[in-house]
């Protein structure tokens, strides 16, 4: 199953404790097993661009539309058997001690 991992950070965060590995470590881990597919880091949300469409209309408006979004650093596709794998994976992620980490399992179109 894929998930999507979401990459957070955290203001409310005061001091981190030390993450379980590097993130170069983390790589190696997730991509170097296949556990990952994708992933990457996000430009500033100032630099996020929102489209939506409303009576027929395309609006396209500068930044996040939520901002909860400005929180997003960036993000990695999962490929794992079953969501405790992906779990364990994503909390041997540095940003799961200096931030805050979602897992999202997708949902395949049916085409």
């Amino acid at each position: 199953m894929r998930y999507l991992m979401l990459i957070l950070t955290d203001p409310d965060l005061e001091a981190p404790e030390e993450t379980p590995v590097p993130i170069e470590q983390w790589v190696e881990e997730a991509y170097g097993t296949g556990r990952a597919v994708t992933g990457d880091r996000l430009r500033p949300a100032a630099e996020a661009t929102t489209v939506r469409r409303r009576r027929r209309e395309v609006i396209v408006s500068d930044g996040p539309f939520a901002e909860a979004y400005e929180l997003i650093g960036g993000f990695d596709v999962l490929e794992c058997d079953t969501l405790d794998e992906a779990v364990e994976l994503a909390s041997r992620h540095p940003m799961a001690t200096a931030g805050v980490i979602q897992l999202h399992p997708a949902w395949p179109l049916d085409l």
